[in-house]
């Protein structure tokens, strides 16, 4: 199987599901493949035949990206060092879920979310601990009886019932058995990485420092604050009291073009505004939704409004032109 066949897959599984996706970032670097949105949930996929293959400076800036736009970073691949993932089995890539398309569709489009993790060692299961401690009660068991009969410490069942400790699969399957009920937590895949899943995850927190581009550093004048990227197609997050910019920074040029166009189709996908700031003249001033303003333009602005103003009159026209 290759990358290509793997993006057609997932890409068939969200639609499935209700997402609607952006086009492939098919530009070098990138920190990630599709953008999708369903609603209020917000992903940024990557995709590798082989999910080793993710290295730490992607995955930071995939989390970040995703933080700072309300959404969530997930890897999607096929095979883990020699082996091939196993289906309804979600892996840990520095802090990222990676999952493959079996587990992918079945969580988004059968809507049945996993029940077990990968960690050295081998697969584990998060058990609930209330419903384990309640079922114990119930059938009287100390827990030094049911530590015997598991061939495991009073520890360990006790650390199983403060919710403390994953076991193994087949621990669980033994302890489902004994007590007659069912233990599995499901894990779900878009909140998986916070440690606890009952808290709201923090917004990713923008730079209060001036940028060292000076394009970026005109915005930041114009008071937006600035993400900076290094391999989205787009250089940097900028965001305001009341708008968010997707922003590049150019020339003109075929190459500049293609860019615009993809961060046209991403930022339909984010709810965000599409700009590129161009060192010269342009021959348009938009390429799809994307707005494109010279920097001389720029530098006769006094603040984000005055910008937002410039890039709502130029989508409109464009939208009219259309």
């Amino acid at each position: 199987m290759t990358k290509e066949i793997l993006i057609h897959q997932i890409v068939d599984v969200l639609q499935q599901a209700g997402f609607i996706v952006s086009k492939r970032c098919n530009i070098r670097p990138r920190s990630f493949d599709l953008a999708a949105r369903k609603g209020e949930t917000l992903i940024f996929c990557k995709v590798l035949y082989n999910i080793d293959g993710l290295n730490e400076e992607t995955a930071k800036e995939m989390k970040s990206l995703a933080r700072c736009l309300g959404g969530t970073a997930v890897l999607v691949g096929a095979k883990t060092r020699d082996q091939m993932l196993e289906d309804n089995v979600v892996y840990m890539r520095y802090d990222i879920p990676a999952v493959n398309v079996p587990t992918l569709y079945d969580y988004f489009v059968e809507e049945v979310p996993p029940l077990v993790s990968a960690a050295p060692g081998g697969l584990y299961v998060s058990i609930d601990g209330d419903v384990l401690k309640e079922a114990r009660k119930r059938t009287a068991m100390s827990l030094g009886a049911l530590a015997t009969e598991l061939g495991v410490s009073r520890r360990t069942i006790s650390k199983y019932e403060e919710g403390g400790m994953d076991a193994s699969i087949d621990i669980v399957l033994q302890l489902e058995e004994l007590l007659d009920v069912a233990l599995a937590k499901s894990i779900d895949i878009l909140r998986c990485f916070d440690k606890d899943m009952n808290i709201e995850r923090p917004q990713e927190k923008m730079s209060d420092t001036q940028p060292d581009d000076g394009i970026l550093g005109m915005l930041y004048a114009l008071g937006y604050q600035i993400m900076s990227t290094s391999q989205a197609p787009f250089k940097a997050i900028s965001k305001d009291t009341s708008d968010t910019l997707l922003t590049g920074v150019s020339t003109y040029s075929t190459a500049m073009i293609k860019r615009a166009d993809l961060m046209s189709s991403i930022s339909g996908v984010t709810r965000t505004k599409s700009v590129f700031i161009i060192n010269g003249q342009i021959k348009s001033e938009t390429v799809e939704n994307t707005v494109l303003i010279e920097k001389r333009e720029l530098d006769k602005l006094s603040g984000s409004d005055e910008l937002v103003e410039l890039i709502d009159e130029r989508t409109k026209k464009h939208r009219i032109d259309l």
